[in-house]
């Protein structure tokens, strides 16, 4: 496959084309899509054009989208369910962005190495994953799992493979690690209502100091917690993250499960991206 080829792809699945299609039914790189991979597009509905783009990226170039999505679609709908558990992503952790955060009763960051990554930043990478987070693992495929078996032996760090068959096999679980948590790397992660939140829960109280002050107040009493307790309100704060309409989110396809996860659609976009799915581009 080309270059050309993998950048359009690439260009469908993101937020930006997304939101477009839904307010304005239309978007050109969307358009330039289904007349190179669609045999046919005239009689199909937007929701059958978007599966046939989808299962390009299945057969063919297996990029980032296509993991997360798979994950989503694997592991919080099921296994899991978004009424109990919550997904994260791109969250910055130390040096590091993790890939997928997935928050139950635990919270697992899967790092995710296609076939088109390499292996460069990949102990940094869970060096600082575990200055936040217990359970780490790497999401790859079939034909990089001799090298990341190697990469990761005697390390508490899991593997999961996306197989050909586009399953998601555990090769080994994640072991849960508390040595390298660093509370002023968690606190960093936390939004301001959040970090008052856990204060409020721990101390019952805010720091009385100026505002130039405050952040590092706060930061400061975070940091004298109990790490476990602390661990356990900072998870509980992530997880209240990410809440959505879950009977709605249910209408969703698959292929549009990890887009429209996070972009907290409200219930006039449901409704318009129904019309959109049901429309057709030249009808």
């Amino acid at each position: 496959m080309s270059i050309s080829n993998n950048f359009l792809l690439s260009r469908v699945f993101t937020r930006n084309t997304f939101k477009e299609l839904i307010e304005e039914h239309t978007e050109e790189t969307y358009v330039t899509a289904i007349k190179r991979y669609v045999k046919d597009p005239e009689d199909k509905n937007n929701q059958q054009l978007i599966s046939e783009i989808y299962q390009e990226l299945r057969k063919n170039y297996r990029n980032e989208y296509f993991y997360k999505n798979t994950l989503l679609n694997k592991l919080l709908l099921g296994v899991h369910t978004p009424r109990t558990t919550t997904v994260l992503t791109e969250i910055p952790v130390y040096k590091s962005k993790a890939d997928f955060i997935l928050i139950n009763g635990k919270a697992v960051v899967y790092e995710i190495k296609t076939k088109l990554d390499n292996f460069e930043r990949l102990a940094t990478q869970l060096n600082d994953y575990f200055k936040a987070f217990n359970n780490v693992a790497v999401v790859t495929c079939e034909s990089n799992y001799q090298t990341i078996e190697k990469k990761l032996s005697g390390t508490p760090v899991g593997i999961f493979l996306l197989t050909k068959r586009n399953c998601l096999s555990q090769r080994k679980k994640p072991i849960e690690d508390n040595s390298c948590l660093d509370l002023n790397i968690i606190f960093k992660i936390l939004r301001k209502p959040e970090y008052e939140s856990i204060l409020m829960a721990h101390y019952g109280e805010l720091p009385n100091v100026s505002q130039f002050k405050y952040y590092s107040a706060c930061r400061k009493l975070f940091c004298q917690m109990d790490a476990r307790v602390a661990y356990k309100l900072f998870l509980k704060e992530l997880k209240s993250r990410n809440r959505i309409d879950v009977k709605l989110f249910a209408t969703v396809p698959y292929e549009l499960k990890f887009l429209t996860y996070f972009l907290n659609l409200k219930t006039i976009d449901y409704y318009n991206l129904k019309n959109f799915l049901e429309s057709k581009v030249w009808g």
